[in-house]
């Protein structure tokens, strides 16, 4: 081989095109080009967030404190259930 054949030049070598996307209303392009996101209201948001967080009090009750007195349910079940996360979480249960 020589070395005219190596060195190929920018312009030859073949380019891939690039896909355009259309506009939708989840890629909207703001200034610059750069994608923005789609515009939300807080009311939208809040029943969401309203729900994730009543999730993780029940969770976070049943992984801390579901057991003796403040107990929902009779017997052991949920505390072995949960006996693993708890220490993970650092919660005593001994």
């Amino acid at each position: 081989m020589s070395d005219a054949t190596l060195a190929t030049p920018p312009s030859a070598v073949p380019q891939m095109p690039v896909p355009q996307m259309a506009a939708t209303p989840s890629a909207v392009t703001g200034p610059g080009g750069v994608v923005a996101l789609p515009p939300f209201s807080l009311a939208q948001v809040l029943p969401w967030l309203l729900f994730a967080g009543l999730v993780l009090v029940t969770v976070m009750y049943f992984v801390s404190a579901e057991q003796g007195a403040t107990s929902l349910f009779a017997g052991n079940a949920v505390h072995e259930w949960v006996h693993d996360g708890r220490h993970l979480l650092g919660f005593p249960c001994h």
